[in-house]
């Protein structure tokens, strides 16, 4: 099989997934033709898909390398195409181990956290937030006290939108025509999506139930847009699509190892773009539209709080790998996370979607995995050139491991 029979191949089957589940294709700005071979094609079977991935995967080591098609991105379709063999093997209701689907999927092995750990971390959000009573009301306390009015939501979102967007676009080039668009929704799984439309454009949703406070949006701004997810897209699809002509990239699929890469990317994304003291960079921007925010403090708290990340991938384990009682897991998770019941459910939420139960990984490994490659980077590399790395290459999770 030659290469680029290949990737329309597995552009043809990634598009079948979205007729079995509706989302699953998170973006695709290719060509449009073959979404609509796809379309007028009858309902794809998931069993048939499950084997079709793996017929690709037996051809694939015969599939020769050439100027463009090289070993990093064989290995690329490679764990793409694993991931898609065993969603087919899902959907098509064979049972498989929640580890390994999370294995299959991105690329990860996964363990249950510490809770020494939790301990740890509880204990500093102790001092940080100074005061008297159960931790979880003062954290409750502090929370209510940090939600942004919703009538002022949308102006504090595009202020650290173009904020954010200044700093990107002078260390990681954009066109001239990219752009985010925000909308404020309700009654979603996620606190923000991002929409990517093609030709360096997205939609970024994002959730008011969630109620968001201060010190959590500007990491989603930066999350979200830049130099997150739509800085990402737009990286890539003017490197390796428009000069490389790399089409795999033209799809972004949901539960495979590029999600995992790109939710780690996201969620370092203001680390990346901003570094220690965040808050008072923060406040500034809040001063300008005559909110007060306490930048310490919000440092402090979540610099504890990421500890805390690996409680909800305990809880997407206790629910579907021990098989525990749903309000055993919501007591674990107000338990450790220090939120309410209605907060709790809302991640149950999340877990239990037969689409996302297994998504919450791609942020705790993610963040871990990529974390720790930046930081451990070349002493004469900076972190801005070694974060466009992972904006501009392939990157899966093996490879950064192996590097």
């Amino acid at each position: 099989m030659e290469p680029d029979t290949l990737i329309r191949e597995y552009l043809l089957l990634g598009l079948r997934f979205d007729r079995i589940e509706e989302g699953y294709v998170d973006s695709y700005t290719g060509d449009q033709a073959l979404r609509q071979v796809v379309a007028n094609e009858p309902a794809p079977d998931p069993a048939q898909l499950a084997r079709q991935a793996q017929r690709l995967l037996d051809v694939l080591p015969q599939v020769p390398f050439d100027g463009s098609f090289t070993a990093a991105r064989a290995d690329y379709l490679g764990a793409h195409l694993r991931a898609l063999a065993c969603a087919g093997r899902k959907f098509a209701g064979e049972p498989v181990g929640f580890v390994d689907e999370v294995r299959d999927y991105f690329d990860v092995t996964i363990t249950k956290g510490d809770p020494d750990r939790y301990r740890d971390a509880h204990a500093k959000l102790d001092a940080a937030l100074g005061g008297t009573g159960p931790l979880a009301d003062r954290m409750q306390a502090y929370r209510s006290g940090e939600e942004i009015p919703p009538e002022r939501l949308g102006e504090c979102i595009e202020a650290f939108s173009s904020a954010l967007r200044d700093r990107v676009r002078a260390e990681f080039p954009l066109a001239a025509r990219e752009t985010v668009k925000y909308e404020i929704v309700t009654d979603k799984p996620w606190s923000g999506f991002n929409y990517y439309e093609g030709d360096h454009r997205s939609t970024v949703a994002v959730n008011a139930d969630v109620k968001l406070q201060m010190s959590s949006l500007p990491r989603l701004v930066a999350h979200e847009s830049y130099p997150g997810h739509h800085t990402e897209h737009c990286r890539k699809e003017a490197g390796l699509v428009e000069k490389q002509g790399q089409l795999e990239q033209t799809i972004f699929l949901v539960n495979t190892p590029q999600c995992l890469m790109a939710e780690g990317l996201a969620d370092l994304a203001l680390y990346a773009a901003v570094g220690p003291g965040w808050g008072t960079w923060a406040a500034e921007i809040y001063a300008d539209l005559g909110l007060q925010f306490d930048a310490e403090r919000a440092e402090a708290i979540s610099e504890a709080s990421a500890a805390l990340a690996d409680v909800r991938q305990d809880a997407a384990l206790m629910l579907h790998d021990e098989h525990r009682d749903v309000d055993e897991v919501a007591a674990f998770l107000q338990r450790w996370l220090l939120v309410n019941d209605e907060r709790a459910r809302q991640s149950l939420r999340f877990l239990s979607s037969p689409l996302w139960r297994a998504y919450t990984s791609t942020y705790v490994e993610g963040y871990r995995l990529l974390r720790g490659w930046l930081d451990d980077r070349p002493a004469e590399m900076s972190l801005t050139r070694q974060f466009a790395r992972l904006l501009d290459e392939p990157l899966i999770p093996s490879s950064l491991r192996a590097a």
